[in-house]
């Protein structure tokens, strides 16, 4: 089961300068209790957005750099050979950014996406998800609180017929 995990806003903004564009504590929560104890697919500049090694997951990193190889973490090339090394575990997560989601789009089986209920300005952005290969099969609206500065629905989307 491969997983696509993302917060995007509803023009499906990702981020901007490497960077998230909102705060939402409860949000990172939901994202260590669902990856920890996985690999994690991501592209270098995500990994390098983070300020450490993630506990409790397995690094694995795509990019073009050959010469790439950061301490504690596995280095591939593609896609393919990201999914490969993970072969081990019954549900990895692709983690982003942008061109990773697009690239993972035809490989998930199901998306973790947390819909942000706003517009932003951003550089990075998710995926269009087909609703005709896609159907919600869990939602879970948040309001927007004293920790949190925008509202925002869980949704966890399963691929048709696979």
């Amino acid at each position: 089961m491969i997983t696509m995990i993302a917060a995007a806003a509803e023009n499906n903004a990702l981020g901007k300068d490497n960077d998230l564009v909102w705060h939402l504590p409860d949000d990172f929560k939901r994202f260590k209790r669902l990856t920890s104890g996985h690999y994690i697919i991501m592209g270098r500049k995500t990994f390098e957005s983070f300020p450490k090694l993630l506990p409790n997951r397995t690094h694995v990193i795509i990019t073009r750099n050959k010469d790439y190889n950061p301490e504690g973490t596995i280095v591939v090339h593609s896609i393919e050979e990201a999914l490969k090394v993970c072969k081990s575990d019954e549900q990895p997560f692709i983690i982003g950014g942008g061109e990773i989601y697009k690239m993972g789009m035809e490989y998930a089986d199901r998306i973790e996406l947390t819909r942000v209920h706003s517009q932003f300005d951003a550089d990075t952005y998710f995926p269009e998800i087909n609703e005709s290969d896609w159907e919600i099969v869990k939602e879970e609206f948040h309001d927007k609180d004293e920790k949190h500065d925008e509202s925002f629905t869980y949704l966890t989307y399963e691929r048709r017929d696979k």
